[in-house]
């Protein structure tokens, strides 16, 4: 009989139980049957590995050998046994695609994509608010792409087999009311916005609110936020003349707000798409990018504020992938 993984197991359960007995139980064998494994084992390694004693079992100088050697080898096995694992189910997964999203305008751009290159695909959705979140969600394989976005000198974090790529860096707009009098700029000073009452998205997971902060705090000045909202709730205060916000620059403008791009461009922020390396979508990630990258270019032209912007900075637009 040859030694096998699973003896080395035995070996090192017994150890960590400190006595046949509780190693038996921790393993669900017999004690007999574990006593008679162990003689089996020995045999093969040549010497004895436990002294059995009152007190339980205790390594011999040749236990402690095959100890340290077994220790050693163990944790380069599990890992190869669920990677391997992890790889499998990945490029099983053709039939599944788990996509997630921050707030951003390429979700549905990446799910046409994944249907033209993945026809049979079913395709499923969810967003989050934090990024760090969905790369989390990439590596423990319960996504297999993602739409994220970071701010200068707020990169998003490495994660083991989890490939990113930016697709294009944009400046932020401000958000206003219609009939505000500063959407009768064509562009807006930062420091014209501190004078009014601000919706901002809530601090935990995104850093949107702390960048946000960060560059007014450069300006020399805090923005007063009483309302904290997201999404459809901030376009409602903003609506109704209550406070001022912060978009991106191809959020589209909805009936009583006007999107203005900030005097200077301070603020920008960073559209990225992620996927697994050894996952489904692997093999398609030009394709699926160009898709995609086609897709924002026609955002940017369906958003008034930003088109025109484009056109007066051809220069300083961000780079879109192609």
């Amino acid at each position: 009989m040859d030694l096998e993984v699973r003896h080395l197991r035995v070996v090192c359960a017994i150890a960590e139980a400190g006595s046949l007995t509780r190693a038996a139980a921790s393993l669900g064998m017999t004690q007999p049957g574990l006593s008679a494994q162990l003689r089996r084992i020995e045999a093969m390694l040549g010497g004895v590995l436990f002294h059995r004693r009152q007190e339980g079992a205790v390594a011999t100088p040749f236990g402690e050998l095959v100890l340290d050697r077994a220790r050693s080898v163990l944790p380069g096995i599990d890992g190869l046994i669920a990677d391997t694992a992890r790889a499998a189910r990945r490029m099983s997964a053709c039939d599944r695609v788990r996509i997630g999203s921050v707030g951003a305008p390429l979700l549905g751009q990446l799910v046409l994509a994944v249907k033209s290159v993945l026809p049979d695909a079913q395709v499923t959705t969810r967003c989050q608010h934090s990024p760090v979140t969905l790369l989390d969600e990439l590596a423990a394989d319960r996504l297999e792409a993602a739409v994220l976005g970071d701010h200068p000198d707020q990169r998003l974090p490495h994660r083991d087999g989890v490939m990113l790529q930016p697709l294009a860096t944009e400046p932020v707009f401000a958000l206003l009311p219609a009939a505000h009098p500063l959407a009768e700029l064509e562009e807006v000073p930062l420091a014209a916005l501190l004078d009014e009452d601000w919706a901002v998205p809530r601090p935990d997971g995104d850093r949107t609110r702390e960048y946000w902060s960060s560059l007014c705090a450069a300006a020399g000045r805090h923005p007063f936020s009483p309302y904290e909202a997201e999404g459809r709730p901030l376009i409602e205060l903003v609506r109704a003349g209550l406070a001022v916000s912060l978009c991106q620059a191809t959020f589209l403008e909805v009936p009583g707000t006007a999107v203005r791009p900030l005097t200077g461009n301070p603020l920008w922020y960073r559209h990225m798409l992620a996927w697994h390396a050894d996952g489904p979508l692997a093999a398609h990630s030009d394709d699926i990018l160009h898709r995609v990258a086609a897709g924002h270019r026609d955002a940017c032209a369906a958003a008034p504020a930003y088109a025109r912007w484009r056109a007066r900075h051809p220069q300083a637009t961000g780079a879109t992938a192609t």
